[in-house]
């Protein structure tokens, strides 16, 4: 089983659904690599991948997407940071910001293509990060603000280390799928790994809701 993963955020909860995979099917042998420096859906498609977890479908002949779960891509911010005083943060505000993502192409990110490029605003910098860990330093410094699933920043908002805002009145919401080759959407152990996931991220992630 060979899966490609398009969120760097996702390891969190893809990895004990892999271990717990693995306890049920230990035949299957697994292997993990992430989509940041190649199209995966092409290598879908062509039978070099089985699944690809990602949040930005594309319709292609023969692939399915199957929803794991919807999140809210939220604003996170120092607690110092002015936009604290605001209840929901608007395109405009984003423009004197320096906005820091993970090192992902701009049209392949929400923030982007639903948020700030529908308003004509962009932000006035951007910076990258590869994991977010130290994206939450540098937002928890002053560095620049983050838009980041809710479920990835829980543990942060506890500890009171960072504050965070809604993006628009009614919040980014967005959706996690996984990709697979039709011919293979009834197969025991693809639908078994996919209740797996199902079932450790519902347990697991804080703010999730079903797609």
């Amino acid at each position: 089983l060979n899966i490609c993963i398009e969120c760097h955020s996702c390891f969190d909860w893809l990895m004990p659904t892999i271990d717990h995979f693995r306890q049920n099917w230990p035949e299957v042998e697994m292997d993990l690599s992430t989509g940041f420096s190649f199209q995966p859906l092409p290598a879908l498609s062509r039978g070099d991948l089985d699944l690809v977890i990602t949040s930005d479908p594309e319709p292609r002949n023969g692939i399915t997407y199957l929803p794991l779960f919807s999140y809210e891509s939220v604003l996170v911010i120092s607690k110092q940071h002015p936009l604290t005083r605001k209840k929901q943060i608007q395109p405009g505000d984003l423009c004197n910001e320096t906005l820091i993502t993970y090192p992902i192409d701009h049209a392949r990110l929400d923030i982007f293509s639903r948020f700030l490029d529908p308003a004509g605003k962009e932000p006035k910098q951007t910076r990258t990060a590869e994991l977010t860990v130290m994206i939450m330093q540098l937002v928890a410094s002053g560095r620049g603000v983050s838009a980041l699933p809710n479920w990835a920043i829980h543990e942060y908002l506890e500890n009171d280390y960072i504050a965070a805002r809604p993006l628009g009145e009614k919040g980014l919401w967005c959706t996690l799928y996984a990709a697979i080759r039709s011919e293979q959407a009834e197969a025991e152990f693809m639908l078994d790994f996919l209740d797996t996931a199902r079932d450790i991220t519902f347990r697991n992630l804080s703010g999730i809701k079903t797609a």
